[in-house]
């Protein structure tokens, strides 16, 4: 998710930085991508701030766990009042706190559970098909 959204912002324009601990995750972008690639972890202050967290309009936390990518998005949030900060959060209940909480959350679970209980509402069932 995070490579994809940092390849699109600077496909639109905008000056990205992505932090990841793995410095393979570099290979997942583009080869000619213009942005800024921090080797670290997302908790670290100094990592954050070598990213450019101080003036950033925006940060997507996207890492693999939810608390994580909370805690994460709570300091870019509260302690360097970046304007948009978005968590991607697994759990969907813990999704709706954090967003009842001012934290803009984004949960692919509740957007697959959506998705799948419509298409099968809009499917007929074996009965209907047969009358």
């Amino acid at each position: 998710m995070g490579s994809a959204i940092a390849t699109r912002m600077t496909e639109d324009g905008h000056d990205v930085s992505v932090v990841d601990e793995d410095a393979e995750a570099l290979q997942r972008l583009p080869e000619d991508w213009p942005g800024l690639f921090v080797h670290g972890h997302g908790l670290d202050i100094d990592v954050l701030v070598e990213a450019g967290i101080e003036t950033a309009d925006a940060a997507v936390v996207a890492t693999d766990g939810d608390n994580t990518n909370i805690v994460i998005a709570q300091v870019a949030q509260k302690r360097f009042n970046c304007p948009c900060v978005i968590a991607r959060i697994l759990d969907p209940a813990r999704a709706a706190f954090y967003s009842s909480q001012g934290l803009q959350t984004v949960c692919a679970t509740s957007a697959a559970i959506e998705t799948t209980t419509q298409a099968i509402c809009a499917t007929p069932g074996r009965a209907a098909a047969s009358q």
